[in-house]
């Protein structure tokens, strides 16, 4: 994530890696408003697709599932609206 310029600390990926989906890289998000209206949060930081697709770091997987891939998805995704996925404390 340094080298692509996108801020972020262990602590801060971890702490809302658990709360996301208590590090279950395979978990889908099937009842909130995003699943309801078709595109289901997925992975370690509970990501829906179209996200991925606009946050998505050159260099990682094209798989929303891959645990680096959506890290560095949802921590590119918080950079831009957060300034940091440090700074998020809750469902973003």
């Amino acid at each position: 994530m340094a080298a692509k310029g996108i801020p972020g600390t262990y602590e801060g990926i971890y702490k809302n890696v658990m709360r996301e989906s208590s590090g279950n890289p395979n978990v889908v998000n099937d009842w909130d408003i995003n699943a309801q209206n078709g595109t289901p949060s997925k992975g370690l930081l509970q990501v829906i697709q179209p996200t991925f697709d606009t946050y998505h770091v050159a260099g990682t997987a094209d798989d929303l599932l891959d645990p680096v891939a959506n890290i560095t998805a949802a921590s590119n995704y918080a950079y831009h609206v957060y300034g940091s996925i440090d700074n998020v404390n809750s469902a973003y």
